[in-house]
């Protein structure tokens, strides 16, 4: 059995294109004090319990600012308490939330809280994307591919061709999305949308639109995590822990080569004994699937896909004794930078197999229950993915925005939505389990982790 360790509290800060009003380090506070307040303890008091921190934050480049963790560390009134930053591009928040379970899980700490953000409106939008491209191979992917919606582009037409997947059921992910965001005040992109309004927005790298994609934010978020000594001594001290509680149960991380020419095409023999998902290898039917798939020419990973994401949710799985997802997990805060990722992660997390992601997208299943998103959606809702509005809508601050997922994960879990939004629409009723997932490059860094509330 994996160490109990307590997702007790969390914040966000508001999502914007730009926070003129605060320093990186008052955004963060602003996250960091909702967490504590919500906890009912003061700031001083919890600043005498808590153990030590975990920061996160992706790049240096946009603040202008080295060692910003520690000015945050500071400012937060945590000096001399230890703390270390965590960097791993897109996935920096998903990574420092599983650091933040690392610490509590070892026993180095009994309490311990998990800060990012992210200051993306200090540079012109065409020089932040600059910055994020560097996330890719400087001497060889960089000069000849440039940014990141370029990169997506072509994995999606890849996917598109291998699978028939159509720019429509992409689309389905976008108005989703937006729609979820309508009733989450704390999103940076608070708008309804059609499909034809997703396909007619400015074309970025076809086939991807504008409203296909996330934006640059300025934004903060907070966690905190505790074992069960933390838990007695915050609630001895007058904390008020909601119940039931919600426990971080399984943990998962994958990598992949930053160079796509350098990622292997395995053969289904090895596809299945190291890919597969526990629930695709069970099914024979399953098994014949993928079979026919790789008779037809089908390479795994390919661009088509990110292994990266399949590793980290099987072991993430695994550690939470997931067997089936789609039917386990009562929904998925997923890392949707792109409406295509995000139908590739389905796939990657075994919500449905892959080739499957488009259809998946346009089904329903992802999608809340009774909501009218204006679409014809075939299939009763299974397992909504981001109920929040994901990252196309609620924003990208990148070193915050696996914590947001976390945040928004717990108040799930806990029953909270309508406490933390003043709008209980977003709740899934019954939540008992959720996943989230952080990612990185083209899929190099991936990050999954598993919440679930005690019964």
């Amino acid at each position: 059995m994996p160490p109990v360790v307590y997702a007790v509290s969390g914040g966000v800060s508001k999502f914007a294109k730009a926070r003129p009003d605060k320093t990186f380090q008052a955004i963060v506070k602003e996250a960091y004090d909702y967490a504590i307040r919500d906890i009912g303890l003061s700031f001083e008091r919890f600043t005498e319990l808590v153990d030590g921190s975990v920061a996160s934050y992706f790049s240096d480049h946009f603040q202008r600012q080295l060692m910003s963790g520690i000015m945050v560390q500071d400012y937060l009134g945590l000096c001399p308490k230890p703390s270390h930053r965590v960097e791993g591009g897109g996935a920096t928040g998903g990574l420092c939330f599983q650091e933040a379970w690392k610490s509590v899980a070892s026993g180095h700490m009994d309490i311990c809280v998990a800060y990012g953000f992210e200051t993306m409106s200090h540079v012109e939008t065409w020089k932040g994307n600059e910055f994020i491209a560097l996330a890719s191979d400087v001497s060889f992917d960089y000069p000849v591919g440039g940014f990141y919606s370029g990169y997506y582009a072509m994995m999606v037409t890849r996917h598109m061709k291998e699978f028939g997947t159509t720019v429509e059921q992409m689309a389905h992910v976008s108005v989703k999305n937006h729609f979820n965001a309508l009733h989450n005040p704390y999103a940076q992109k608070r708008q309804r949308y059609t499909i034809a309004d997703i396909r007619s927005a400015p074309m970025v790298a076809w086939p991807l639109t504008r409203l296909d994609i996330c934006v640059m934010s300025d934004g903060a978020a907070a966690t905190i995590l505790c074992n069960e000594e933390g838990l007695q001594k915050l609630e001895k001290a007058g904390a008020k822990i909601a119940r039931p509680l919600v426990r971080v149960t399984g943990i998962g991380r994958g990598t992949d080569a930053m160079r796509m020419a350098d990622r292997p095409h395995v053969d289904y023999d090895t596809f299945m004994q190291q890919y597969a998902t526990e629930q695709e290898k069970s099914s024979d039917e399953t098994r014949a699937y993928y079979r026919t798939l790789w008779d037809k020419g089908f390479r795994y990973p390919g661009v088509h896909s990110f292994r990266a994401g399949r590793t980290a949710g099987n072991q993430a799985y695994k550690h939470a004794g997931i067997h089936d997802p789609l039917r386990e997990l009562d929904f998925v805060e997923l890392h949707d930078a792109y409406t295509s990722s995000e139908v590739q992660t389905y796939e990657d997390l075994g919500l449905c197999r892959y080739g499957e992601g488009g259809a998946f997208a346009a089904s329903g299943k992802a999608f809340l229950p009774d909501i009218d998103y204006g679409l014809p959606l075939p299939d009763r809702p299974v397992c909504p993915v981001n109920p929040s509005g994901g990252l196309i809508a609620c924003g990208h601050p990148v070193g915050a925005t696996g914590l947001m997922q976390a945040v928004f994960a717990i108040w799930q879990l806990q029953g909270a939505i309508e406490k933390h939004f003043g709008d209980d629409t977003l709740q899934i009723k019954n939540a008992r389990r959720g996943a989230i997932h952080s990612h990185a490059g083209t899929g190099t860094y991936v990050s999954v982790s598993v919440l679930e509330r005690e019964s």
